[in-house]
C-alpha cells in the first residue's frame, strides 16, 4: 500500500517522504555495493564534487548529510542511512572496472593501444525513428534520421580506432533495439508513470508514454547492462546529433543555427535525488572518479571539434550546469550517461535541421571532398569521425 508523501522520515539530518520511489523500470539498489568506496575519497573532494558537479544548488540537502568524518545517505524509507566513511589522508584507489588514462599501459607505438572503447550510437533509427521523434523529411528529400546517422559515424569510427590500437565495441550494430521490451507490454507502467507526473492517463497519453518508456528507458537500461556487465570499457562514446525545434512534424522547419556541445554526468535536481535509484547511481559516478576522466576527454574533443568545424558552443537555458574550462561542456543528468559506470563522453555535434546540415545529410557519405552547401568539405559523417579520432589521439597520446 502506498503511504502518503506527507508522512516524513527524519534521521540524522535526512528528510524524505517515506514511500519508496524509483524511476520507471528502476530497482531499489543494493547499498552494500558502495562498500568498496569506503575511505576512497576525502571529505573535501566529496563536498566539492557534490556541490559543484553532481548536485549543485544544495540539491542533495535532505538526502545526504555530510559530517566531518562521513556522509550519511538516505536509503529506503524506514531503513538506516548508508554511512560512507571519508579518507583521512591518502585515499585508497576506488574499485572500478575501467581504467583512467594514467593506468592504461602503452603496449605498442599505437596511440590508443590498450584502450577499451564502447561506442553507443544514440537512439535506434530505422523503423523506430518516427516513434522516437528523431526523424523528419521535407518534401521528397532523403529523411533525416538521427539513429541511422549516429550508427553510420560509429561504423566509420570502429575500424579507425582499432587501427590505432584500441579494442572497440558497438552497443548496437543495426537499427533494431537490443531490449526485448516493447510498448504494448509497458502500458500499465505508462499509466503509473503518468500519474506520478500528475498527467491524466488518456488513451493517447498512455500510448506516447509507453513508447517513450520503450525507446528512452528500456533500451538505454539494456545498453547499460551490456556495458557494465559484459563489455566493461574504459570509455563510452555516446554519439548524437542535436536539433532545434522544427515545429509541425508534417511541415518541419529548417533553421540557421548550428552548434555543438558535450555532456558530462552531473546536474541532479532535488526532485531527481528524491528517487532512491538516482541517488545511488549518482554516488557510484561520484565515487568511482568518472568526472575527471569525462572532463579531460570532453575537453580534448571540444578542441578538435572547434578546429575541424568552427561550430560555436550551444548554450543551455536551464536543465544543465556549465562546466568551468570550456564553453562546450555541460553537466547534465541523463539516463544514457548516469547508468554507464565508466566515463562517458556524450557528444552533440551539429543541428540536424540546420539548413547547412540538412544539405550535408542530403549529400550522404562520400570519400574525399566536394562542394556541399556552398563549401568544399568532407562528408558530415567523415568529419564527425575525424573530430572523435583526433580528440582521442590527442588525449591518450599523453600517457
Amino acid at each position: 500500500m502506498r503511504i502518503p508523501a506527507l508522512i516524513l522520515f527524519c534521521l540524522a539530518g535526512l528528510v524524505l517522504p517515506v514511500f519508496a520511489k524509483t524511476t520507471p523500470l528502476g530497482n531499489s539498489p543494493d547499498w552494500s555495493k558502495l562498500d568498496k568506496f569506503q575511505e576512497t575519497i576525502t571529505r573535501e573532494r566529496f563536498v566539492e564534487l557534490l556541490g559543484e558537479v553532481y548536485a549543485p544548488g544544495d540539491a542533495a540537502v535532505g538526502v545526504i548529510a555530510v559530517t566531518p568524518t562521513m556522509a550519511k545517505i538516505q536509503t529506503a524509507p524506514g531503513k538506516a542511512p548508508y554511512l560512507l566513511r571519508f579518507a583521512k589522508s591518502s585515499p585508497a584507489a576506488p574499485a572500478r572496472y575501467w581504467r583512467p588514462r594514467s593506468a592504461i599501459p602503452k603496449a605498442s607505438g599505437k596511440p590508443l593501444a590498450g584502450l577499451k572503447i564502447a561506442i553507443d550510437p544514440g537512439h535506434i533509427g530505422g523503423k523506430w525513428a518516427q516513434m522516437e521523434e528523431r526523424w523528419f523529411q521535407i518534401g521528397n528529400s532523403k529523411p533525416v534520421v538521427e539513429g541511422d546517422m549516429t550508427l553510420r559515424v560509429a561504423k566509420l569510427l570502429k575500424p579507425r580506432l582499432e587501427a590505432l590500437g584500441a579494442q572497440v565495441w558497438l552497443t548496437r550494430s543495426g537499427s533494431d533495439p537490443i531490449t526485448n521490451r516493447r510498448p504494448d507490454g509497458l502500458r500499465k507502467l505508462a499509466v503509473e508513470s503518468l500519474r506520478e507526473k500528475g498527467d491524466k492517463p488518456t488513451k493517447f497519453a498512455i500510448t506516447k508514454e509507453s513508447e517513450r518508456l520503450f525507446y528512452r528507458t528500456a533500451e538505454i537500461r539494456r545498453r547499460a547492462v551490456l556495458v557494465n556487465e559484459s563489455l566493461k570499457p574504459d570509455l563510452v562514446l555516446a554519439l548524437h546529433f542535436n536539433a532545434e525545434a522544427w515545429g509541425n512534424p508534417s511541415k518541419p522547419s529548417l533553421v540557421d543555427k548550428n552548434h555543438a556541445h558535450f555532456l558530462v554526468t552531473g546536474g541532479w535536481s532535488k526532485k531527481e535525488l528524491s528517487y532512491e535509484d538516482q541517488r545511488f547511481e549518482m554516488l557510484v559516478k561520484l565515487l568511482n572518479g568518472s568526472h575527471a576522466e569525462e572532463l579531460a576527454v570532453s575537453k580534448a574533443l571540444a578542441k578538435s571539434t572547434l578546429a575541424a568545424t568552427g561550430l560555436p558552443p550551444y548554450i543551455y537555458q536551464g536543465g544543465a550546469v556549465p562546466v568551468p574550462g570550456s564553453d562546450y561542456i555541460w553537466a547534465r543528468n541523463l539516463l544514457a550517461n548516469r547508468l554507464f559506470e565508466c566515463p562517458v563522453v556524450y557528444a552533440e555535434l551539429y543541428v540536424m535541421n540546420s539548413r547547412e546540415v540538412f544539405d550535408r545529410v542530403q549529400a550522404g557519405d562520400y570519400d574525399g571532398k566536394k562542394k556541399v552547401a556552398g563549401k568544399v568539405r568532407k562528408s558530415i559523417y567523415q568529419e564527425y569521425a575525424d573530430v572523435v579520432v583526433e580528440g582521442l589521439v590527442k588525449h591518450y597520446s599523453q600517457r
